[in-house]
């Protein structure tokens, strides 16, 4: 799908402490992820997102190892007691990095300030397990998370699904995916900077294709790495902005980036949802970089991060009040 104009705006200068990291990003070069192995990847980004020195605290956590394929979740569980509102949360890292460990912060302020459980899902990665499989993973995670609700002790009225970047492209997918199969109800999709098309023919990759956290050839080398072959690209549980309708799927946040390549993909989106009837809340952050979701811990603590964590956390307690 072809974006000629874009639908979210763009700062002309990122906010002072993003430009601050730039600058310091800047002094001291760190490789593109497209010049590294996954291996390597997965190592660098493990050191670019440390362990905080006081984690935020939730009410308890458990590791659990889950379905047949034996996937591991880390489960936040809230003060208080159930069922609890549940978000089932996939992380990003363009379907090659990331793990429970890189995202365990931003899980943690999720479920503190939402009073939400959440289920962060270690879904396999790719290259070594390619499209499908992260997607057959994340959703039956999901399923799981539905089918155990009384014995986890979800609030089925009130179960969610969310990632940012690689992981909104799954919890997209994993949307689509329930409805076209009549699968659980989903109450609301947070969608943090998601990628929803395989294509680099927007204006925010002519603007941000260099320069920031991801460059358009690091995403080359993600969907490289996740697709088997080009005709997997078109298939909307990859492209979810290719699917013929987004009829029907439930009301969705959205957050987008400025001065993000997914920016425009992302925009893009949340105005197909609006114009299939969904009830959407788009974010858009012109200031900020791609990846800020997961800058809540020193020495980066971002306070746009914050902002849009809580800007994600008002929608699902709007939602659960609802």
């Amino acid at each position: 799908m072809s974006i000629e104009n874009p639908m979210a705006g763009a700062a002309e200068e990122p906010h002072p402490e993003i430009a601050g990291l730039l600058e310091q990003m800047g002094a001291e070069p760190m490789p593109a992820f497209s010049s590294l192995s996954p291996n390597g990847a997965r190592a660098f980004a493990r050191e670019m997102f440390p362990d905080p020195e006081e984690p935020t605290q939730v009410g308890d956590i458990m590791e659990l190892r889950i379905t047949d394929n034996d996937i591991p979740i880390r489960v936040y569980i809230p003060e208080g007691q159930g069922p609890y509102p549940t978000l089932v949360y996939f992380h990003g890292g363009g379907w090659v990095i990331g793990d429970l460990d890189t995202h365990d912060e931003t899980c943690r302020v999720l479920s503190s300030e939402a009073d939400c459980m959440v289920v962060s899902v270690d879904y396999r990665l790719a290259p070594e397990h390619k499209f499908p499989t992260p997607l057959e993973d994340c959703y039956a995670a999901f399923e799981w998370v539905s089918e155990n609700a009384e014995t986890m002790q979800v609030d089925t009225e009130n179960l969610f699904v969310g990632g940012d970047s690689a992981g909104g492209n799954l919890a997209a997918a994993v949307a689509l995916r329930a409805r076209d199969t009549g699968g659980p109800s989903i109450a609301r999709q947070v969608l943090i900077y998601p990628v929803t098309d395989h294509s680099y023919d927007t204006p925010s990759y002519d603007e941000n294709g260099e320069g920031g956290m991801i460059s358009e050839d690091d995403m080359r080398w993600f969907w490289n790495h996740y697709l088997r072959d080009e005709i997997d690209g078109k298939h909307p549980y990859a492209s979810p902005l290719q699917a013929q309708s987004l009829d029907d799927l439930p009301p969705a946040t959205v957050a987008t980036c400025g001065l993000d390549p997914l920016r425009d993909e992302g925009a893009a989106y949340a105005e197909r949802l609006r114009d299939a009837g969904v009830s959407v809340e788009h974010h858009n952050y012109e200031d900020c970089i791609h990846g800020i979701a997961q800058m809540v811990v020193e020495p980066m603590d971002l306070t746009r991060a914050r902002e849009l964590l809580d800007d994600t956390v008002t929608d699902l307690r709007r939602t659960i009040e609802e």
